[in-house]
């Protein structure tokens, strides 16, 4: 379920950015007030995802997925062009998540203290 939490964070992101810039310097009410009630929505989701994936991985994968889908909505809709310096940082930004995720260790995972399992123990007497 977390990862559900975090695809909808990143389609709720990418909605509040496209607000932002449909919102023309927020003087547009209605993107205006659909980029604050996105934002605050997708921050609330990414912060249910924090509860069950490490925040390396989770974070990276929101930023990123994120970054892309705005430059795609940018092309797309804005009539926005895409340099080849950009396009090979766009495809370095993807590697990279793909590597924070292959170098994560099943140790990592585990070592995250629960609710049931507090971070650190109290001395005992």
């Amino acid at each position: 379920m977390h990862w559900v939490y975090l695809l909808v964070a990143i389609a709720l992101e990418v909605g509040g950015t496209t607000c932002m810039k449909l919102s023309d310097g927020f003087s547009k009410v209605v993107p205006s007030v659909l980029a604050f009630v996105l934002y605050a929505s997708c921050l609330a989701l990414l912060t249910l995802a924090f509860e069950k994936l490490p925040v390396s991985v989770a974070y990276t994968v929101w930023g990123s997925v994120g970054t892309v889908l705005i430059v795609l909505i940018g092309m797309l809709f804005f009539d926005e062009r895409l340099s080849a310096v950009q396009a090979v940082s766009i495809l370095l930004v993807v590697l990279g998540v793909i590597g924070i995720n292959l170098g994560r260790t099943d140790d990592e995972v585990s070592a995250r203290p629960t609710p049931a399992q507090p971070a650190v123990s109290a001395p005992t007497e």
